[in-house]
């Protein structure tokens, strides 16, 4: 990392996709985490109880970032310097997946064409449980609906040239509702109870993603989520893959995941989850992977 006149450079590995990337991040018009403009992303954050808004684009070589609103320290920098790295997954060698892809019957329809694309993650564990639950057993486009509704409501805001740019809800606001703030969003009473109740738990310091890495074991850190009311083995697989950044985390039940497979077999009914199972036996080590550049296959 370089800190020039408030620019943090990133590196990025030689395969690196910033063009996929961008996809990935502007597959909804209702997202409101991160702005993107023409090839810039602008993402506001809170650190250390202050309020900022960076600027991320790409140089053809490195990820730049830049402080446009908030107060600049080495401190900060380091912080969104650490940030980029895990959002963008960038310390991971994909090489292995690459061959992997070439060989495998499923994901060779789709090999050479997204290379450079990295796992786009959610590096706050509260955002990422909670935006797991917001999707359960709904489309895509309404979870987008109700996040939207929430961030709004319950984040904060940075205004930049006019324009309103949010963070996500903190724990401490959300841990204090009631049920009626998010059943007036549309959230049912039961995403509202398992939402308030995974702040309340993290607040109690009974759940930390610093915890879940310590346990070092997959399975482990699957109970350990999955025994959080609200949390079953699809919305632990998501947070595993998306913010612990676990390659074999496998959301073998979902939609996405089933109509992508659907369309690269011409199939005229969604894949069975024994069929999928059979089909991923390749996949071993690199599932989330696979889940993943399966998801970008959908956004032709």
């Amino acid at each position: 990392m370089t800190n020039i006149k408030e620019k943090i450079i990133i590196p990025v590995p030689p395969d690196f996709n910033y063009e996929e990337c961008l996809v990935f991040l502007g597959r909804s018009d209702s997202e409101v985490l991160h702005v993107i403009e023409g090839n810039v992303i602008f993402k506001a954050f809170e650190w250390n109880k202050e309020l900022y808004l960076m600027e991320i684009s790409w140089n053809g070589h490195s990820l730049e970032a830049v402080i446009v609103e908030g107060k600049v320290s080495d401190d900060v920098c380091q912080y969104i310097n650490d940030y980029i790295i895990e959002w963008f997954d960038l310390e991971r060698d994909l090489d292995r997946f690459y061959d992997l892809m070439q060989s495998d019957p499923i994901l060779q329809t789709i090999s050479g064409r997204y290379d450079g694309l990295r796992i786009i993650g959610i590096p706050d564990l509260f955002e990422a449980l909670t935006w797991a639950v917001m999707g359960q057993q709904i489309s895509l486009k309404f979870a987008y609906t109700l996040k939207k509704r929430f961030v709004e409501s319950f984040g904060q805001k940075v205004i930049y040239k006019g324009r309103h740019y949010w963070t996500y809800p903190s724990i401490q606001t959300i841990a204090i509702l009631d049920l009626e703030p998010l059943r007036a969003l549309q959230f049912t009473s039961r995403k509202a109870e398992y939402i308030i109740g995974i702040a309340k738990h993290i607040q109690q310091g009974n759940l930390s993603k610093k915890k879940l890495l310590c346990l070092r074991d997959f399975d482990r850190m699957h109970l350990e989520l999955t025994k959080i009311r609200g949390v079953g083995a699809w919305t632990a697989d998501y947070v595993l893959m998306k913010c612990l950044l676990q390659p074999e985390a496998f959301p073998i039940t979902d939609a996405g995941l089933h109509n992508a497979i659907k369309n690269i077999t011409n199939m005229h009914r969604k894949p069975e989850l024994a069929e999928i199972k059979s089909w991923s036996k390749n996949w071993e080590g690199w599932q989330a992977y696979a889940v993943f550049y399966l998801w970008r296959s959908l956004y032709e």
